[in-house]
């Protein structure tokens, strides 16, 4: 249905740029600063992303919403099980100035990017999605179509072993808990990208594991303190990664050189107070990560 869609609109053979976040991160970044400039005259972006993470706030989010899909955004809702939903925002057809960020004014529309994103995966679902996404799609018989993917981000909550609530992980490797696989990549997003804006960066291996309570403060510790170096724990980024490497590297479905972005923010600190991934929500704590890490993303889509 997603492969469909892109060829139906025209857009299957254009840039393409995977995103799996929080999708309202993506939308309110691209368009809320311009959408709501009456609203919010002489605020900064972050209050404005605390109000549309309101419940409260339906009046704003819907105007956000309408912006996007007046300027060309695409809703794919769940039709599988996996309850995963699709956005995809075509940056031709982005109007002028409404959008925060901008692509070089001389770019053809054959070349400006498509900014695909999806809901965030559970666990081994990681890798059944994008492993299916990142294969070509099949036009007819004999004729396979490539999708011109030129880069895969990845933003998600996560355990922080060295810090707190929002506090974020930058990582250069994930190895999967119980096997013997490990999987480095070169991280286009550094903790450097994060600094002086109040929040701890750390950067390591993310440790990735079979379930949130399976976990006891001996293993953590082990996985911290010895040279594995890991910074925190999550349950899909093996999974993202195994489907990446595999299609870019051995399948060769997607371009070799394609850029990984994998960034993370804390939820809790399991080793300091014995939670897990599924302690709750963080509340309005989790915005500013959450933002600055889209805000990192959406600067490197649009400066590429």
């Amino acid at each position: 249905t997603i492969k469909e869609t892109l060829r139906e609109q025209g857009i299957i053979h254009r840039p393409v740029h995977i995103i799996s976040a929080n999708m309202h991160s993506i939308m309110n970044s691209l368009f809320a600063q311009r959408a709501l400039k009456k609203e919010f005259k002489e605020c900064d972006n972050l209050k404005i992303y605390e109000a549309l993470s309101s419940p409260s706030n339906l009046a704003i989010q819907d105007k956000v919403n309408a912006t996007a899909v007046k300027n060309g955004m695409i809703f794919i809702k769940d039709s599988s099980g996996t309850s995963i939903d699709v956005q995809i925002f075509d940056t031709a057809k982005f109007a002028d100035g409404v959008c925060g960020y901008e692509l070089p004014k001389d770019l053809p529309n054959e070349k400006k990017p498509i900014i695909f994103v999806m809901d965030y995966a559970f666990g081994e679902q990681a890798f059944e999605t994008i492993d299916e996404l990142l294969k070509p799609y099949s036009l007819k018989k004999n004729l396979l179509v490539f999708l011109n993917v030129d880069s895969i981000s990845i933003m998600g909550k996560a355990g922080i072993l060295e810090g707190g609530k929002g506090d974020l992980m930058i990582p250069s490797a994930h190895i999967f808990e119980g096997t013997a696989d490990n999987y480095p990549f070169k991280n286009e997003l550094v903790p450097e990208d994060f600094t002086g804006n109040g929040l701890k960066v750390l950067d390591g291996t993310m440790v990735t594991v079979l379930g949130t309570s399976l976990q006891n403060k001996d293993i953590l510790r082990f996985f911290h303190e010895s040279t594995w170096n890991a910074i925190g724990l999550e349950m899909e980024g093996v999974h993202y990664q195994k489907a990446i490497q595999s299609a870019s590297k051995i399948r060769k479905s997607i371009r070799e050189d394609v850029k990984v972005r994998y960034a993370y923010y804390a939820s809790d600190n399991p080793l300091e107070t014995g939670s897990t991934l599924a302690s709750g929500g963080l509340g309005t704590t989790g915005v500013k990560p959450t933002y600055l890490i889209t805000d990192k993303i959406l600067t490197q889509i649009f400066n590429s």
